[in-house]
């Protein structure tokens, strides 16, 4: 226990230089992953949300966003993964380069047509995602719509329907007390009720949410 506090303060003390080599691996979604308690969101990349589905050849829909999940888990669990971070987002989260036996954990996502190349941020992955592309793999098969696309349609839908306008995020609590928030894009946001009399309540963004003490959900195992 002492020896993963001491790796987590230096981690906190030297982001930019430390490669953090973790033993409790836990996939979070596509391009998010937990390292003995710390959250990593995967730089330049951008998988589908968990509950999206993608375009298949026939015209049919596949669940892509769970596939990602799939595929994040196929290369990280059971495998010597380290991390190197380059600075937290609004989320409190460290956006890094993770390597998983060697391979770029990163670049595999793209080059297995499982996330796309986040070129807001970063061209690193361009060239893979062109690969991808050109092979018709994964999100490539058909037209498909982006995971940042995906997330603003939800968005905008559930703004306009939501119970406090502009605030769509729902905060949960749940059979074990634990305070969960749940995007319009979440896989279980349909389901999810809110009850303001057990302390649950709407957030305008999940950076407020975060701030508030409530996580997102967790679909890995």
């Amino acid at each position: 226990m002492f020896s993963r506090i001491l790796a987590i303060m230096l981690l906190l003390t030297f982001p930019a230089e430390w490669a953090f080599a973790a033993s409790m691996v836990r996939v979070i979604d596509g391009d998010t992953i937990d390292l003995d308690g710390v959250r990593y969101r995967l730089h330049g990349i951008d998988a589908p949300e968990a509950g999206q589905t993608c375009k298949s050849p026939d015209g049919s829909e596949w669940a892509c966003g769970q596939a990602a999940i799939h595929k994040m888990e196929s290369l990280v669990l059971g495998h010597d993964v380290s991390c190197k971070p380059r600075e937290k987002d609004m989320y409190a989260r460290w956006i890094a380069s993770c390597v998983a036996d060697g391979v770029d954990v990163n670049g595999e996502m793209v080059a297995s047509g499982l996330a796309w190349a986040f070129r807001r941020y970063s061209v690193d992955y361009v060239a893979a995602e062109e690969v991808a592309h050109a092979s018709h793999v994964g999100v490539w098969q058909a037209d498909t719509q982006t995971a940042w696309d995906f997330r603003a349609n939800k968005w905008s839908g559930a703004s306009a329907s939501s119970v406090v306008s502009g605030c769509p995020i729902k905060g949960n609590i749940n059979s074990k007390h634990e305070k969960i928030y749940h995007a319009p894009w979440s896989k279980d946001y349909a389901k999810t009720k809110i009850d303001t009399r057990k302390g649950e309540r709407w957030f305008c963004s999940e950076g407020e949410a975060v701030a508030a003490g409530w996580r997102p959900p967790q679909w890995g195992r």
